[in-house]
């Protein structure tokens, strides 16, 4: 049987290859990343010894990582992907700099081409008001319809919802205190619909959690529910009600900006509910508000649907 001959690296790709198996180590033991992140590292640092193409790494300059860029970019690359492959070419070099004495980091300073943003999706009011109007006949129902009527009404993010206290939540007032990022507290809205929903959970509550359970929503062994069931469940849910979109949480919180967007205009006021740091963050609803718009004036326009001959 003949035997398969072993490629011949040259010098540069022996040294390229002792020094990517070093960062790889110390990316492993020191920085604790997983080992998918490790293996996602070593291949966008493999594009780099491709694209270097024999040159030395002390031998590359910001104009050479600018052109590997812009070969990547024309070949269908788009702006994440380049900046993740930056962002790993860049931490590559600054280890280099650190432990094996390289002088420069040709990546500092360097930004990758934007991609153009991408607008979130909603559902139709018909299409939510569909998926929250589940049937209820056991306590894990109960709660996924609570779950879901709350996310929606609220516009909440998936950690602020399953990080709740029944203590959260003010039935009187309609309102709920959300822990958002930053550690940052604000007060929401509780729709009606949403606050008979949690009444109707919190009478089975017990049901499910265990004695000493401070969370509001908890999963099958009694403790607070995991993210990753909430959004197992919802998409279930989602399957089930026929929604023909992939339903998550974040769909809801999408679709809730959406919905108060279309019907009171208010930009400001969707950004203290959603907890937006910045309004240039929820400007992105008015891009979606206005393809909303543009769907009813091509449906009802008579003009708009004549077509040139």
């Amino acid at each position: 049987m003949a035997e398969i001959a072993t490629p011949v690296l040259s010098k540069v790709e022996r040294t390229n290859q002792q020094l990517l198996h070093g960062y790889m180590a110390w990316l492993s033991n020191e920085k604790q990343y997983s080992g998918l992140t490790v293996e996602n590292y070593a291949r966008d640092l493999g594009h780099l010894f491709d694209l270097s193409a024999g040159k030395t790494l002390d031998q590359l300059k910001i104009h050479h990582i600018r052109r590997f860029i812009a070969q990547l970019h024309s070949q269908g690359l788009g702006g994440r992907s380049l900046a993740r492959m930056l962002s790993a070419w860049r931490g590559f070099f600054a280890y280099l700099m650190r432990d094996h004495g390289l002088k420069d980091n040709p990546c500092a300073g360097l930004r990758p081409p934007k991609s153009a943003k991408a607008l979130p999706q909603a559902l139709s009011p018909d299409e939510a008001a569909r998926l929250v109007d589940m049937p209820t006949g056991t306590p894990e129902s109960i709660r996924d319809k609570a779950m879901f009527e709350l996310l929606y009404s609220s516009g909440l993010r998936l950690a602020e919802l399953v990080s709740l206290d029944p203590a959260q939540l003010d039935m009187s007032a309609g309102e709920v205190r959300v822990t958002g990022k930053g550690s940052k507290t604000r007060i929401v809205p509780l729709g009606r619909f949403a606050i008979t929903a949690l009444r109707a959970w919190l009478a089975v509550r017990d049901q499910l959690a265990k004695p000493d359970e401070a969370a509001l929503f908890v999963g099958q062994r009694g403790s607070r529910i995991s993210p990753r069931v909430v959004q197992l469940r919802l998409r279930q849910w989602g399957i089930r009600q026929g929604i023909t979109s992939n339903v998550h949480p974040h769909l809801l919180r999408h679709s809730f900006a959406t919905h108060v967007l279309q019907s009171s205009g208010d930009l400001r006021a969707v950004q203290e509910m959603l907890g937006h740091a910045s309004i240039s963050t929820t400007q992105v609803y008015t891009h979606l508000d206005f393809q909303y718009l543009s769907k009813i004036y091509d449906a009802a326009h008579p003009r708009a649907k004549k077509k040139a001959k």
